[in-house]
């Protein structure tokens, strides 16, 4: 007989209020936070800002520094949903972040051959 093995544990959405917070929040990816610390990031922006509070400053660094911005984001919800998963394991040791950001930004596609 074959053992089955059952599929890994879903990942646990972050809401998008959890995610904008820790956004605005200023925990930074050098610090390799724990879900601890992204748990209190997360409370400190929100009692700091209130929730508008950071809604409105990560609207305003999308605007003012989108590339940074967008790549932020990507961070807070990565952190987001491991602290809604409550994962203990630091966030700087997931495969997404032990690539070096490139400060060019992405790579360009290569264009696909028309032939």
């Amino acid at each position: 007989m074959t053992a089955i093995t059952p599929p890994p544990p879903a990942r646990q959405a972050a809401s998008p209020a959890r995610c904008q917070a820790l956004f605005a929040s200023a925990l930074q990816p050098s610090d390799t936070p724990d879900a601890g610390m992204i748990a209190a990031a997360i409370r400190s922006a929100v009692q700091r800002l209130g929730p508008r509070g950071c809604t409105e400053l990560m609207a305003q660094e999308f605007g003012d520094h989108p590339d940074a911005a967008a790549r932020r984001m990507r961070w807070a919800r990565r952190l987001a949903a491991l602290e809604a998963g409550a994962v203990s394991t630091p966030a700087r040791h997931s495969r997404a972040q032990c690539r070096p950001a490139d400060p060019a930004g992405p790579s360009p596609s290569p264009e696909r051959s028309t032939s």
